[in-house]
């Protein structure tokens, strides 16, 4: 794995494998600060020359010089910033990540990259934190089942010193490493095949995880789950030959004053069930646990940097099959605490073990719920693939696009309409499925109305629904890479944080 450092070393004298700048869009691009030495080096012709080689300064494009004995390091890289008034936190974390990914095989590379945008904005501290993160993530290369290496595979940078005025602040480099590992650990399951992380396998991974990281781990399993009266997890396990379980992390700090409950959903695939998917693409529901595995990872994240507060997580895992004992449409299933929900779609099945985790978590009385799932195609339809959306109590769910834009993992507020509601009345339980007569019509909406039915009344919530952003099937882009994205780890983190300073 990639090592991180700070040195305020003069980045021309650096003894490196390569060292990166950074290159505004401009008519004639411009260099950033923290350029000048090795712009002195080549006589003050360093833009020019990358701009001979067709450098623009677009964000995140990547252009390699050989120094030819001009500096040390036998490379110099120049990596797009875009537009200077439009450069951001984020833009340094996007530019980190594809220069870390563009350098893959060498040992040890510089950033030599800003530490504040053009107008001064950015705290030199948030800059470090953004170089680390992109650095780290789009570095990124998940370990896979190969026999054999591809023919040129590169491994990732193995080190990579950031240049800073002052190297001895390391705080904000220890928790983006931090942050950046559950992420890293968040990809790692995602990414892993179905048929190696089944909701038995995945539980005993979190628990191991968990239990190295010193939190308190709870795992039931099928007869505790049925003990326990989590009809919802059962039901969506029932199809499948490996039962569900329901993982529980806790993480309680002395002088704690506020608490929050994690809740993320664990389906390990998702056929669809009865109402099952199309074949095409569904190898992809091997990431339907991108909820659960950044809950599990988040917790990890908050065992490594301790926050004074409590937070609590409840991890539903259930693989959603095809069999002779499935659940079916027109079952009713009695969730924990003793609603009765009607199935109407089996392939709606996130919300029902959701609907279970959430009302245990309800019962600690937190301050505050966080949920993220998986939970519905609808959010890739109204909000793309690098859009989570928010829904739950409104003021609620601002702060947590708050803490989204201020960690680059953008969410957007949605509302839950009241005509919703009333479509997912049943004749003959509390509470139908999904939206009886809508259709697919505001399916994410319908999610999070049917969530909210499980939320204590009081509870400060917001359900981040992440099927686009949470797994990306094209290119790599910035920091982030093919499969698993790690998303919203970053986002949960900055909001524990705030919530932990200002309540």
């Amino acid at each position: 794995m990639t090592t991180l450092s700070a040195t305020d070393r003069d980045p021309a004298e650096l003894t490196v494998d390569a060292v990166v700048v950074g290159l505004y869009q401009a008519d004639t691009p411009q260099l950033a600060a923290g350029s000048e030495r090795l712009d002195a080096a080549f006589g003050g012709r360093l833009a020019e020359t990358f701009r001979l080689l067709g450098a623009t300064g677009e964000v995140g494009t990547v252009t390699k010089l050989a120094s030819l004995g001009a500096v040390p390091s036998p490379l110099v890289v120049a990596v797009g910033l875009g537009k200077a008034e439009a450069s951001t936190t984020d833009t340094l974390r996007r530019a980190a990540g594809a220069a870390t990914r563009a350098l893959a095989g060498a040992k040890r590379i510089a950033l030599a990259l800003p530490a504040t945008d053009a107008d001064g904005h950015q705290k030199p501290g948030d800059a470090v934190a953004a170089l680390a993160e992109g650095a780290l993530l789009g570095g990124y290369q998940f370990a896979g089942y190969k026999t054999r290496p591809n023919p040129g595979h590169r491994g990732p940078v193995g080190a990579v010193a950031i240049v800073v005025p002052d190297s001895s602040d390391t705080s904000r480099l220890k928790r983006a490493t931090a942050v950046s590992n559950a992420v890293i650990q968040t990809r790692d399951w995602v990414n892993a095949a179905p048929n190696e992380l089944r909701p038995p396998q995945f539980a005993e991974s979190v628990a191991a995880a968990a239990t190295k990281a010193k939190l308190d781990v709870e795992v039931l399993d099928e007869k505790a789950l049925r003990k326990g009266g989590y009809g919802g997890i059962l039901a969506v396990g029932m199809g499948s030959a490996a039962p569900p379980r329901l993982v529980r992390l806790a993480y309680h700090p002395k002088g704690a004053t506020h608490s929050v409950a994690l809740v993320g959903k664990g389906i390990t695939f998702d056929s669809g069930g009865v109402s099952i998917k199309p074949a095409q693409g569904m190898w992809e529901m091997k990431s339907d646990m991108g909820g659960a595995a950044a809950i599990a990872a988040t917790m990890l994240a908050v065992a490594a940097l301790k926050p004074k507060i409590s937070i609590t997580a409840y991890v539903p895992m259930a693989e959603n099959m095809l069999s002779g004992s499935s659940y079916r449409p027109g079952d009713v299933v009695t969730m924990y605490g003793g609603k009765k929900v009607e199935v109407l779609n089996t392939d709606a099945e996130g919300r029902m073990v959701l609907g279970d985790a959430i009302a245990r978590a309800c019962e600690d009385e937190p301050d505050y719920l966080i949920e993220t799932s998986t939970l519905t195609g609808g959010q890739v339809t109204a909000l793309g693939k690098r859009v989570a959306g928010v829904m739950g109590t409104d003021e609620f769910c601002d702060r947590v696009k708050q803490a989204g834009e201020r960690a680059g993992e953008a969410a957007w507020p949605m509302p839950m309409p009241e005509d919703v509601r009333k479509n997912m009345e049943s004749e003959i339980a509390d509470l139908n499925q999904v939206a009886a007569g809508m259709d697919r019509a505001g399916h994410m909406l319908q999610g999070a109305v049917f969530l909210s039915e499980f939320v204590a009344d009081g509870v400060p919530w917001a359900h981040i629904d992440i099927a686009g952003p949470s797994y990306h099937t094209g290119e790599p882009y910035g920091y982030v890479t093919k499969g698993g994205t790690g998303v919203p780890v970053r986002t949960l983190v900055e909001l524990i944080d705030d919530i932990a300073a200002n309540g």
